[in-house]
């Protein structure tokens, strides 16, 4: 985290704070976002942490003493409206839905989180991924293995 450290944590402390973001600019009212509207995207622009970098971190905190606990998730995004956003797939999705059935148009994600074998109710996500239509979740999880 080279470039723009407080923007960041700031800009990541009103998206956790902020009920339901509808976009970057609402988010630049949050409270604890001190900065002006248009330094949110230049938060954006000027934070790029590095891949590599972080993953040295989070390979820190996993236990090497014991057989690591790796989870698989897939989730989907929602995008109804979009129709001319290509990659996107009809999932189920247990969220709000319009007509109230539990399919939607969505794009899909995968995650491969690793598990402490201790107390507690933490993940470290190792890698999260956008799933185009012909990659299903079991191979993207099955490749970042």
């Amino acid at each position: 985290m080279e470039n723009a450290k407080d923007a960041v944590f700031e800009l990541t402390d009103a998206a956790i704070l902020s009920p339901s973001p509808n976009s970057l600019a609402e988010l630049s009212l949050s409270p604890v976002f001190r900065r002006r509207w248009h330094s949110v995207y230049e938060t954006l622009e000027d934070f790029y942490p590095s891949r590599y970098k972080l993953m040295e971190v989070y390979i820190k905190q996993i236990t090497l003493n014991q057989r690591p606990l790796l989870v698989g998730d897939h989730s989907g995004w929602l995008r109804p409206d979009a129709v001319t956003l290509q990659e996107r797939t009809y999932e189920h999705t247990p969220g709000r839905i319009r007509v109230n059935q539990p399919i939607g148009v969505v794009f899909g994600y995968s995650t491969l989180a690793y598990i402490p074998e201790e107390k507690g109710s933490w993940a470290l996500p190792l890698v999260h991924q956008r799933i185009n239509g012909e990659i299903q979740s079991r191979g993207c999880v099955a490749r970042r293995i």
